[in-house]
C-alpha cells in the first residue's frame, strides 16, 4: 500500500483543516496532542464536547488533524467500539475521546466490552475546570465530578487525572505502555479543562519518548516450559483449549504444530477470535459459545492432560465435563482480576500455571516438543457447507449458506457473529478469518466494532463482513455513519428475527420452571407491529441498503449487489428477515430447567 492509499491518508482527505501555521506547543492541550502523535496513535474516535474543546483545537489547528486523525462518531459508545474493533485486528491501541462525565457514562458499556475482550484502548476524557472559581455557570458544574475515573475504575487497567501539562504527558505515556502490555485492556485519562486551555508559561523540556516505552517481556519460564512439555509428551489423551490469542500468524502456526506433534484434540471458543483452524482433523466439534459442544465436553472428560491457552471460563468448562485431568494453564489474565467485575469466571483447578503470554508459551512449547512424526495437512479447500433444506421462510442457517456462497474464494474477515450462529457453518483457517464477539455481552457493540475492524483491514485485501442481530444493529446503527463518512468499506448482514430472541428463551425457561405457559414468552420481546425497515436506516446513515429480503433467491441477488458495492468502496447493509431460532446446543442450554 503506498502513501496515497493508506486508510489514514484517505480518511484525512475527508476533513482537511486550513493550515494554522502553528509550529510550537503554546497550550496545555498542545502538549497532549503532541504526545499522542509521538506515541504513534493513528486515530482518535470521538464525539465532541466542550470539556475537551482545548484538545479538539490542538488536534485540528496544531497537528492539522493528522496522526492522530479524528474519526467523528454520533455516540460515545460507537467511538470506543470502533477503537475495540481496530485493536482486534492490529493488536495495538488507538484513541477514543469522550466528553466529560456524561460522555463517559454513555461510553461505559463499550469500555466494559473492551475490558472483557482484553483489547487495548487509550481513552481520554475531560472534566472541569477542577478549580471551581473558573467554572461557567451551571453547565461546567454539572459536567464536573470529584472522581470521574470511579465510573470505570472496575473495568480499566489504569486511570489518572493529571493536573499539569507535564503530568498529562507522563500519564499518556504510562497509559500507552499499560494498555498495550499483555494482558491488554483499556485505560482512561481525565483532563482538566483549565489545564488544557491554559497557556504554557514555558516550553516543557524535551524527552525521548522511546526511552519511556520499554518492551515488556512476558516470556515463559524455560524450566516450566520443559516440565510442561514432558508432561504433554507422556500424555495419552491430551486436549488443547485454544482460548484468547493475538492475530499473530507465527503463534497460530505454533499452536497447529504443537497439536500435531502431540496428536492432541483441540477446542476453540466462538466468543473470541479464531485461534486454530476449525476444519483441522484434530479440531473437536464446532467452536462453542457458553460451553464447548457435546463433542468438546466428551474430549475434555476423557483427557489425561489439558493445556489451556487463556481459555475463558476454564473452571466452568472443566466442571461441565467432569474432568479430572492434569491441567496446565498458560495465561496472564490473573493480573487483571479485581473485586468489582466477575469476568474472571469460576476458579479452575490448575496443576501448573505458566504465568506468561499464551502466544509465547505456544511458540516455546512447539519448539521444545519439535515437529510431528507425521505432519497433518489441511484439505486444499474448506469443507463446503451443506445446503439447508429449501423453505419459504429463511433461517440463520440459510443466511450463513448464502453469505458463504456469495463471497466465494475471497479472503473474508468475519468481524461479528450473532448468538444464533453455529460454529460449524464457517471454517476459520487464519487468525483474521474471525475476530470474536463483543466479549462483554453488551448489545449494540457489533456495528461499531465492525467499523473499527474494517478501518484496520482497509487496503488489506480482506472483505470485512459483519453478521449482526437486529437488536444489536438497532442499538449501534449510527456507527455506520462514521464508516460512510470516512469511506470505510464494510458489508453488514442483519439476521433480522424481529425479536430480542435471547430473552424469549430466558422467559421460556422461567415459564417451564414455574409450570406456566411458554407460549407467552414473546410478550415484551418482539420487535414488530410495525416492523422496522433496517435497510432504510442504513441508507439514512449514508450506506447502501438492501432488503428486506424474504426468500433464498432474493437473498443471493442482494448479497451479490451488496458485495459489489463494498468492493467499490461503500458500506452496504442487507436486511434479511429470518425466523427466530438458535443452534440446537445453544437452545438446549438456554431453555433447560435449573438443576
Amino acid at each position: 500500500m503506498n502513501k496515497q492509499t493508506t486508510p489514514q491518508s484517505m480518511a484525512a482527505q475527508v476533513e482537511t483543516p486550513i493550515p494554522a501555521g502553528v509550529n510550537a506547543p503554546g497550550f496545555g492541550s498542545d502538549v497532549v496532542a503532541e504526545t499522542l502523535r509521538e506515541l504513534d496513535i493513528p486515530y482518535v474516535a470521538l464525539n465532541p464536547g466542550a470539556s475537551y474543546r482545548g484538545l479538539h483545537d490542538s488536534l485540528v489547528n496544531y497537528l492539522g488533524n493528522e496522526k492522530p486523525q479524528m474519526l467523528l462518531c454520533l455516540h460515545e459508545e460507537s467511538a470506543v467500539a470502533i477503537a475495540q474493533g481496530y485493536a482486534k485486528v492490529t493488536g495495538r491501541a488507538m484513541g477514543a475521546i469522550v466528553h466529560s462525565n456524561v460522555g463517559l457514562m454513555h461510553a461505559t458499556m463499550a469500555i466494559f466490552n473492551a475490558w472483557c475482550d482484553r483489547m487495548p484502548i487509550v481513552i481520554l476524557g475531560a472534566t472541569g475546570p477542577v478549580d471551581a472559581a473558573k467554572r461557567r455557570p451551571w453547565i461546567d458544574w454539572i459536567h464536573t465530578a470529584r472522581d470521574q475515573g470511579a465510573l470505570v475504575r472496575g473495568y480499566v487497567k489504569w486511570d489518572d487525572q493529571p493536573a499539569s501539562p507535564a503530568a498529562a504527558r507522563e500519564a499518556l505515556i504510562r497509559a500507552s505502555v499499560l494498555a498495550n502490555a499483555a494482558p491488554q485492556g483499556p485505560v482512561y485519562i481525565n483532563l482538566d479543562a483549565e489545564m488544557q486551555e491554559a497557556r504554557l508559561p514555558e516550553p516543557l523540556p524535551p524527552i525521548d519518548i522511546a526511552r519511556y516505552q520499554p518492551r515488556i517481556s512476558s516470556a515463559p519460564d524455560p524450566d516450566m516450559v520443559k516440565e510442561a512439555a514432558a508432561r504433554l509428551r507422556d500424555a495419552k489423551s491430551p486436549v488443547i483449549m485454544a482460548g484468547r490469542a493475538s492475530r499473530s500468524i507465527d503463534a497460530w502456526n505454533a499452536r497447529v504444530a504443537l497439536a500435531e506433534a502431540l496428536n492432541a484434540k483441540v477446542l476453540t471458543d466462538i466468543k473470541i477470535g479464531a485461534s486454530f483452524p476449525t476444519d483441522h482433523p484434530l479440531h473437536v466439534g464446532a467452536p462453542g459459545n457458553l460451553l464447548p459442544d457435546n463433542d468438546g465436553l466428551a474430549a475434555l472428560s476423557e483427557a489425561d492432560v489439558v493445556l489451556s491457552f487463556d481459555w475463558i471460563d476454564l473452571g466452568g468448562a472443566l466442571k461441565a465435563a467432569k474432568s479430572d485431568a492434569f491441567v496446565i494453564s498458560a495465561t496472564l489474565d490473573h493480573h487483571l482480576h479485581n473485586g468489582w467485575s466477575m469476568d474472571h469466571q469460576s476458579l479452575p483447578p490448575t496443576d501448573m500455571l505458566i504465568s506468561a503470554d499464551p502466544d509465547a508459551v505456544a511458540i516455546a512449547l512447539s519448539k521444545d516438543i519439535g515437529a510431528p512424526a507425521k505432519p497433518v495437512t489441511l484439505p486444499a479447500a474448506p469443507r463446503a457447507m451443506t445446503r439447508p433444506a429449501a423453505s419459504e421462510k429463511l433461517t440463520v442457517e440459510h443466511l450463513a449458506y448464502a453469505v458463504r456462497e456469495a463471497v466465494g474464494a475471497r479472503d473474508v474477515a468475519l468481524t461479528h457473529l450473532p448468538l444464533s450462529w453455529n460454529g460449524a457453518w464457517w471454517p476459520f483457517r487464519h487468525p483474521l478469518d474471525y475476530l470474536g464477539s463483543d466479549a462483554g455481552g453488551g448489545i449494540g457493540g457489533g456495528p461499531g466494532i465492525s467499523v473499527g475492524a474494517a478501518l484496520a483491514l482497509k487496503g488489506s485485501g480482506r472483505l470485512p463482513v459483519a453478521i449482526c442481530g437486529d437488536g444489536d444493529y438497532l442499538m449501534g446503527v449510527t456507527a455506520l455513519w462514521t464508516a460512510a463518512h470516512y469511506r470505510i468499506p464494510l458489508l453488514m448482514v442483519v439476521a433480522n428475527n424481529r425479536s430480542f430472541f435471547n430473552d424469549e428463551l430466558h422467559q421460556e425457561r422461567v415459564a417451564r420452571m414455574r409450570n406456566r405457559p411458554v407460549e407467552n414468552r414473546w410478550i415484551g420481546q418482539r420487535i414488530s407491529d410495525p416492523d422496522i425497515d433496517l435497510a432504510s436506516m442504513a441508507r439514512a446513515q449514508g450506506a447502501q441498503g438492501f432488503g428486506p429480503v424474504h426468500g433464498e433467491k432474493d437473498l443471493a441477488a442482494a448479497l451479490q449487489s451488496a458485495i459489489a458495492a463494498v468492493e467499490d468502496g461503500h458500506v452496504a447493509v442487507v436486511d434479511v428477515r429470518v425466523e427466530p431460532g438458535y443452534a440446537p446446543a445453544m437452545t438446549a442450554i438456554m431453555t433447560r430447567k435449573a438443576d
